[in-house]
């Protein structure tokens, strides 16, 4: 095994672990508190990443980790990235379409991925130069080369359709097929095939860069709305697309500027 096989090996290993404590909380009217930008926030989250924190320390004792709940320790270049549950609004609800994220990350971006959905018994896993899969099967992302005729996801569309009502007017019209989601599933669906893209918004990069590694081992493409590389920097707004094609029209669509409408003439003399 290579070196980054034998990291992928380990961190599943380590998500795996994990899982327990998170279904041991799920739909248990977990106690709920609200972070300081008003998301919640519960003991699952915590036991969870402290979990995975302790799987990794003791596997990659001189790395870096960066969590959602307990931010960074550690300053390596070689850095950790973990969302215990992302989508804890999901996982307060009993809907077992939360997930948990794992990346590793260098100077070179996001080096590997896993997209574990402990609910549904479901990992998707991805390294550069090693694909992907998902329970262990090798998965691909779709030829989809049109928007016309792509499955795709509109992520986070509460907050889309408050912050670029433009960009979410276009979207609903858009797809042969439409479905509002939110989280990491749709980005999942991408990189097996199942779904050709989803555009997504407010992410913060324990969100988006692990399920990147996933995605671009599946084949496909996932970047910011600009068409640029995801890194810690990025600013949130995602487009994850299974070809080069069908990436190009999502970002014509999110790029476009929307022509203003012409000031109705009045009529001085009907007044």
């Amino acid at each position: 095994m290579t070196q980054l096989a034998t990291r992928l090996a380990q961190a599943l290993e380590i998500t795996q672990n994990a899982a327990d404590i998170a279904l041991s909380h799920f739909r248990a009217d977990p106690d709920i508190e609200l972070k300081e930008d008003q998301s919640p926030v519960t003991a699952a989250d915590k036991a969870t990443e402290l979990s995975i924190r302790k799987g990794l320390s003791k596997a990659f004792p001189n790395e870096t980790i960066f969590g959602e709940e307990f931010g960074q320790s550690g300053e390596a270049d070689e850095m950790w990235i973990v969302d215990p549950i992302d989508g804890t609004r999901s996982f307060i609800a009993g809907l077992p379409l939360f997930g948990m994220l794992l990346g590793h990350i260098t100077s070179r971006g996001p080096q590997l991925g896993i997209i574990r959905m402990p609910a549904l018994n479901e990992v998707f896993s991805g390294a550069i130069g090693l694909g992907a899969t998902c329970n262990g099967e090798p998965i691909s992302v779709s030829a989809r080369t049109s928007l016309t005729d792509a499955r795709l996801f509109i992520n986070e569309g509460d907050k889309l359709a408050a912050h670029e009502p433009s960009v979410f007017a276009r979207l609903i019209q858009s797809g042969s097929l439409r479905r509002m989601g939110a989280d990491c599933y749709p980005h999942a669906l991408v990189a097996a095939g199942h779904v050709d893209a989803v555009v997504d918004f407010d992410l913060q990069p324990y969100d988006y860069l692990p399920v990147s590694a996933v995605v671009e081992a599946a084949g496909g493409i996932m970047t910011d709305w600009q068409g640029n590389p995801l890194t810690l920097q990025s600013d949130g707004r995602t487009l994850t697309a299974a070809t080069p094609e069908l990436h190009a029209e999502l970002l014509a669509l999110v790029n476009t500027v929307p022509e203003r409408p012409a000031h109705a003439r009045i009529d001085l003399w009907s007044i």
